[in-house]
């Protein structure tokens, strides 16, 4: 470690220190890390019931080798401390302006609004039960491309909470339908999204050498011709979510906003609620690794991620912050009513498997505590890892522990 890293460190610690003796001894000791549970349920006025649990599933376990159970040499004499660099709140503003800043190249937020089509029928919700309506939400986009995101209104009261679900880049239906029915019992209402170019966003693209040219259905590791000094094709992925939202907000005000998310999806979750406070809940599944654990993930092959997931190919916007994705963890579970529960998988069949984030979950969960003055109505990340299955889905378990989450997390209006 050179000098500067280390007196930046050392600054850094200092700095923790001091919020760690404003916050009290508890934290201090770690209570608050060793049960968040009982810390969220001191803020929200009481848990039902705890958090559901399930065991390891020992026939997959027995599958797979010992580098699903021990940590990787990759988290060897990493100190994740220093790599956090959220250490106040205008650390955090400075760091969501510069994110919005690259995306929309100083031009803020969108104040649009989508397109609105009521009543529309939708095959891809056919088999949900409790939907009283459909509304398809267009977005028109550059480079004549838009989005589509679809609306579903529940048939029992509306609880005044919007729900969105972003699905990844291939992963098929089923689990979307089965994350979003249980969300429709309760009164939610859901808005669901596909990634760019993918499921029913599936479309042609204007040449950004000849927008006269339509060319054929990119790939995302197709995109960074797009990419220039006045346009960013990251709007692609996250301008449908500004859109859609900036139309609930005006249309039906919802009270709460919560965002569940698979792989591209769970990336998408990951980002946005970090660059957007209105986002009040956020579950992020399979969706990302701290740079420097990526290639520690033991199966199939190192975790890379696509286009929109790389420091390589986006070095300008992830060195936005501090080049990881610890900010944006900090990032999505601090403000009033806030919070974040990431979820992976232990046998992931695809993406950031294994048992690296253990690394890493009890310095971010400590740090969003220290940000949000040991006061989880004001802030709480918590970390969910999942060794029931050996697929790459949000298992039933995973959805266990959302719904109660959300069912014990009180909303006032």
């Amino acid at each position: 470690m050179n000098a500067a890293r280390m007196e930046d460190g050392m600054g850094r610690r200092a700095i923790l220190g001091g919020m760690l003796g404003g916050i009290g001894a508890a934290v201090a000791g770690g209570t608050a890390a060793a049960a968040p549970a009982n810390a969220a349920a001191a803020g929200h006025g009481g848990r039902a019931a705890p958090r559901p649990v399930a065991p390891v599933n020992q026939e997959v376990a027995a599958r797979f080798g010992p580098e699903y159970k021990t940590l990787p040499t990759a988290s060897a004499g990493v100190d994740i401390e220093p790599l956090i660099g959220m250490t106040s709140a205008e650390d955090v503003a400075a760091r969501r302006k510069a994110m919005i800043d690259y995306i929309w190249k100083g031009a803020g937020l969108p104040s649009a609004r989508p397109t609105v089509e009521t009543g529309v029928t939708a095959p891809e919700f056919a088999s949900l039960t409790g939907v009283r309506r459909i509304d398809r939400l267009t977005v028109p986009l550059r480079f004549q491309v838009s989005a589509k995101v679809y609306d579903l209104v529940p048939h029992r009261p509306w609880n005044r909470r919007l729900a969105l679900y972003h699905n990844g880049h291939s992963e098929p239906f089923d689990t979307m339908l089965r994350t979003i029915q249980p969300l429709l019992e309760r009164g939610y209402r859901v808005m669901a999204y596909a990634m760019p170019f993918h499921h029913w966003n599936q479309q042609q693209i204007a040449d950004p050498a000849d927008p006269a040219k339509l060319l054929p259905n990119p790939s995302h590791r197709e995109l960074p011709p797009w990419e220039s000094a006045d346009f960013s094709a990251l709007t692609f992925f996250l301008e449908p979510l500004t859109v859609t939202l900036n139309h609930a907000q005006a249309a039906y005000r919802p009270v709460s906003i919560e965002m569940i998310g698979l792989s591209g999806g769970g990336w998408t979750t990951t980002v946005y609620s970090a660059l957007d406070p209105r986002i009040t809940r956020s579950y992020p599944v399979a969706g990302s690794l701290p740079f420097f654990l990526r290639p520690a993930a033991p199966k199939p092959r190192p975790t890379i991620g696509d286009w929109e997931q790389t420091k390589e190919a986006l070095p300008g916007f992830y060195a936005a912050t501090s080049d990881d994705f610890l900010d944006m963890y900090v990032m999505a579970s601090l403000g009033p009513g806030r919070g974040q529960l990431q979820i992976l998988n232990r046998f992931d069949e695809c993406c950031f498997n294994g048992v690296g984030h253990r690394v890493y979950q009890s310095p971010v969960r400590d740090r969003v505590t220290l940000l949000a003055g040991g006061r989880p109505e004001r802030g709480r990340w918590d970390f969910l890892e999942d060794a029931t299955h050996d697929d790459h889905t949000i298992s039933p378990h995973a959805v266990s522990v959302i719904l109660w989450d959300l069912d014990s997390t009180n909303v006032t209006t």
